[in-house]
């Protein structure tokens, strides 16, 4: 069932700040195997004109797909028990997020269109510091399909070797 195209537009309001931390980020660039030294050391990142280290390119996910979830778990847009797959991801930067950063993140429904049965709903999230100051903008796809397995007694995830 096609989602409805009047939530295009709706804001979500900010979330909690998240605070960017030094271990984190050096967690993040581990788990991506991303270890650039700007990213682990302080002394390297300064030498590169930044207060401390800075994050991955792809860290505001971290931030942005939960923030996300306000939009996903909206009783009023829908989605109840459909399944939702994060499709694409790409990040529009004003400047590096770094440590020390308070980061708190705005959401916005920013088109809805269906394809093949599914719908694809793109989000767009706003990144900036508690101050006010733009750092990151985050464009996300889902991919919306209905559950199916209560309709056919759980078929579809047992396909699909879920339980």
């Amino acid at each position: 069932m096609p989602l409805d195209q009047s939530f295009v537009g709706r804001t979500y309001p900010p979330t909690a700040s998240y605070e960017v931390g030094r271990e984190k980020i050096r967690e993040f660039a581990t788990a991506v195997r991303d270890l650039h030294p700007a990213y682990l050391d302080p002394e390297a990142a300064k030498a590169l004109g930044h207060p401390d280290v800075i994050a991955p390119p792809t860290f505001p996910v971290i931030i942005a797909i939960p923030a996300a979830y306000q939009a996903v778990n909206d009783p009023e847009f829908g989605l109840g028990d459909s399944w939702v797959v994060h499709g694409d991801q790409r990040f529009v930067y004003q400047r590096p997020m770094r440590a020390g950063d308070r980061i708190e993140c705005v959401v916005k429904i920013e088109a809805i269109k269906s394809i093949a049965g599914s719908d694809m709903i793109t989000l767009v999230s706003e990144l900036r510091t508690v101050e006010g100051e733009p750092v990151c903008t985050a464009y996300g796809l889902f991919v919306v399909r209905e559950d199916t397995s209560a309709k056919n007694g759980g078929a579809d995830k047992a396909e699909a070797g879920e339980s």
